[in-house]
C-alpha cells in the first residue's frame, strides 16, 4: 500500500485525552488512611490455586488481596452485593484511569449506575511503574482466560481457566446453575498481572509478575460488595495463560472493619445522575 504524501504529518498530530479527569470526583484518601490506621480484621477467604472463591465486604470496610506462598496473579470480579446486575466496568475504568490501576484509582460500575465500587487504598507494587517494554501491573485491559478462546486456539475442553473458575464460584455462592451464573461473569481487574501492548504489533502481552509473598493490593468498599477472585492457572503468567503445569499458588482475601468513628458522616456514592431519558 502506498503512503500518501502527508503520511508523516498525519502521524505527527498530537493526541488528546478522551476523558480529562480534572472534574472527576476525587476520593478522600486522607479519610481512608485514617480509617485504615486502626482497622480490625473481620474475615478471610483463601483462594486455592486454579480455583475461585466469593467473598463479601460491607460498604465502608476494606479488603486486601495478598500473595501468600509464591508469585500468583488473580482475576477479580466485583458486584453490588444487593444487586448483581450492577457490576465492575473494566472498559470505563480503563478510559478514566488508564490501562493499569494503583493507589487512588477506582473500580467503576457499569451503566446506568456508573459510580465507584471500590477505591485502591494501598498497593505494594506501586513502585513498579511502567517498564521498558511498556508493561505494568494490575491491568484493566485483559478479559480473563476462558475456555472458549482456549478451544478456538488450541482445541479441547479446559475447565480451570479464570472464566470457568469465576462461573463455578458464583454459581455456588448464589446457589444457581453454572448456566445462570455465567452471564454475570465479566471482564476483570487482573490483580498482580504484568501486561502491556507490544510496540510493533500492538498485541496484548504478559510477563512474569513482580509480585512476591507479602505483596498486596488493598481496597475501600464504596458500596456493599460481592467479590469473586480466581487464582489464575497461569501462576505468575511468565509463560502460559492457562496451564496445568505452571506453578500456581493460593491468594488470600482479608476483610477489615475501619477504625471506630473514622468514617463519621461518610456515605456510599449515589448512582449516576443521568436521567436515562436518552433524548426520547
Amino acid at each position: 500500500m502506498t503512503e500518501p504524501a502527508d503520511a508523516e504529518a498525519r502521524r505527527a498530530v498530537k493526541p488528546v485525552i478522551c476523558y480529562p479527569v480534572d472534574t472527576l470526583p476525587a476520593p478522600d484518601m486522607a479519610l481512608y488512611h485514617r480509617a485504615r490506621s486502626a482497622m480490625q480484621k473481620l474475615d478471610e477467604v483463601r483462594v486455592p490455586p486454579r480455583e475461585a472463591r466469593c467473598f463479601q465486604v460491607p460498604a465502608g470496610h476494606f479488603f486486601r488481596i495478598t500473595s501468600v506462598e509464591g508469585p500468583q496473579v488473580g482475576d477479580l470480579n466485583l458486584f453490588n452485593a444487593r444487586d448483581v446486575n450492577e457490576r465492575f466496568y473494566s472498559g470505563k475504568t480503563r478510559a478514566l484511569h488508564g490501562t493499569h490501576i494503583t493507589t487512588g484509582h477506582r473500580m467503576w460500575s457499569g451503566f446506568p449506575h456508573l459510580r465507584p465500587m471500590a477505591t485502591v487504598t494501598h498497593d505494594t507494587l506501586g513502585w513498579y511503574g511502567i517498564d521498558p517494554f511498556g508493561g505494568s501491573v494490575h491491568d484493566v485491559i485483559g478479559t480473563r482466560c476462558d475456555p472458549y478462546t482456549h478451544n478456538l486456539l488450541s482445541g479441547g475442553q479446559y475447565h480451570h481457566c479464570c472464566h470457568s473458575n469465576l462461573t463455578r464460584a458464583l454459581a455456588d455462592h448464589l446457589d444457581v446453575s453454572e448456566a445462570e451464573a455465567e452471564p454475570h461473569v465479566h471482564d476483570v481487574l487482573n490483580v498482580f498481572m504484568c501486561t502491556g501492548f507490544t510496540r510493533d504489533t500492538g498485541q496484548y502481552f504478559m510477563k512474569a509478575s513482580p509480585v512476591r509473598p507479602g505483596d498486596y493490593l488493598e481496597f475501600f468498599a464504596e458500596i456493599d460488595l460481592l467479590g469473586n477472585l480466581s487464582a489464575c492457572p497461569g501462576g505468575d503468567c511468565s509463560s502460559e495463560h492457562s496451564s496445568d503445569t505452571a506453578a500456581c499458588h493460593p491468594l488470600l482475601v482479608e476483610v477489615f472493619a475501619p477504625a471506630e468513628g473514622a468514617l463519621s458522616g461518610w456515605q456510599p456514592p449515589a448512582i449516576n445522575g443521568y436521567d436515562q431519558s436518552h433524548g426520547a
